[in-house]
């Protein structure tokens, strides 16, 4: 019995080979064979899937995903961030470093892609941390960190605030080819902050989160990158001041990457005036202005990257007073929906869609040229024949309401909850395999 499969009639969406169109996808041992096959190319016991009328496009790649284990399991484990990924349409996962140990080591790293291998449906990979113990005071043993596996490095949701530290770091992944995940803040600007500081902030007595924070700290991010030359990406950014000042450094032709959260896009800091903690999300959710300008930024390719912004926390966790309660929220699920819903000028540009939440990210971590144990090139973000089959199908025209209760996720606090979004995963492949 052939292991292939056949996807008929669906709308082929392959921004990295420049693929749009009408036609037939063949994945046979675990890579993609060909698009539109010769009939006498296709074996004869094929497993025939119809996606007539349905996107087919590469698995999504999230840069940024908190799985939480080891040491905050009540949270989420690999095994349900998993699940979580797959109901979502992502094959590929870089863990954050926000472990407990966080992963400083290359024991560390180890520990998180053996576990991963054992109850993982999706790829997982390693971000390791950036300085020990996420400290931000010594360097971690980059090279030490990148020979065990580390794809990555980042001290995230943690900003690296030592200026020393951030431009030595750049100088060495500069050297070990590797990118830097920084997410931008000013602590000192943004302590004891529970929302965007801002006219409701001021309304509802709550300690705001200033965009400075973000500014300052995207300013110095965006001149380290250009001093070193270095690899580095920043994001989920939030502000107008940082889709301003990336955009300058990118008519410069410095190489940095920008990413946004989905919820950004969705929703403004008016929803806090109903004190529920499920709103309480990171980046905060920022004003309409803000909202606007990020929404045309992701549209005309400012910024390059939808990052899931995935920072699960129990129940009970969020369940406490506004401000106690943790920042985060689950996101794997809805982060495609999400784009698509709430894409700039309303429709969505399905092509775009997938290059920021697939191409664009694969390529940011290299993704898309790297290879499995077997020599199998990985090819995450493109369809290229000769690759791993990680593949999507996504009904475009499908709509729902956000329910927690569904949430594949062990975190089922989300913003979205109760939103009407548009479109959905019907089928997720990797490696071949239909999970």
């Amino acid at each position: 019995m052939s292991d292939a499969t056949l996807i008929e009639h669906g709308r082929i969406v392959d921004p990295a080979g420049g693929v749009d169109r009408v036609g037939r996808l063949l994945i046979d041992g675990g890579v993609i064979a060909a698009i539109d096959p010769r009939d006498d190319d296709v074996p004869a016991d094929v497993t025939r899937f119809d996606a007539r009328g349905q996107i087919v496009a590469p698995g999504l790649v999230d840069l940024g995903t908190e799985l939480r284990e080891p040491g905050f399991e009540e949270d989420e484990t690999i095994a349900t961030a998993s699940a979580a990924a797959v109901a979502g349409g992502y094959t590929s996962l870089v863990c954050s470093a926000n472990t407990d140990p966080c992963i400083d080591t290359p024991g560390a790293v180890e520990f998180v892609r053996q576990k991963a291998a054992r109850t993982a449906d999706v790829r997982v990979h390693v971000a390791a941390c950036v300085s020990k113990d996420r400290a931000g005071d010594q360097m971690a043993e980059l090279s030490l960190l990148a020979d065990a596996g580390a794809v990555a490095f980042s001290d995230a949701p943690r900003p690296i605030t030592n200026d020393a530290l951030m431009k030595r770091a750049l100088e060495y992944c500069l050297m070990l080819d590797r990118v830097i995940l920084h997410r931008p803040g000013i602590p000192e600007l943004s302590a004891g902050g529970v929302m965007h500081a801002g006219r409701v902030s001021l309304t509802l007595g709550l300690r705001g989160i200033p965009t400075e924070a973000e500014d300052l700290a995207v300013a110095r991010d965006t001149r380290m990158a250009e001093g070193t030359g270095g690899r580095l990406h920043v994001g989920p950014v939030s502000t107008m001041g940082a889709i301003d000042l990336i955009t300058r450094v990118k008519s410069r032709g410095v190489a940095i990457t920008a990413s946004v959260a989905p919820h950004n896009l969705a929703m403004t800091d008016e929803e806090l005036r109903t004190f529920e903690s499920r709103y309480k999300v990171h980046p905060p959710l920022r004003s309409s202005r803000h909202v606007e300008a990020i929404r045309g930024a992701l549209a005309e390719g400012i910024i390059d990257v939808v990052q899931s912004g995935h920072m699960p926390r129990s129940r009970e966790k969020k369940m406490d007073d506004l401000d106690l309660a943790p920042f985060g929220g689950s996101s794997l699920e809805t982060a495609l929906a999400t784009t698509v819903t709430f894409w700039g000028g309303g429709r969505p540009d399905w092509p775009a869609v997938i290059d920021r939440m697939s191409t664009a990210p694969a390529r940011v971590i290299g993704l898309d040229s790297r290879t499995l144990a077997d020599g199998t090139p990985l090819g995450a973000g493109t369809l290229n024949p000769g690759t791993a089959a990680d593949v999507i199908v996504v009904d475009p025209d499908a709509s729902g309401e956000v329910d927690p209760a569904d949430s594949r996720s062990r975190c089922d606090s989300t913003p979205l909850a109760g939103r009407t979004l548009r479109s959905a995963v019907i089928a997720t492949w990797v490696g071949g395999r239909r999970c």
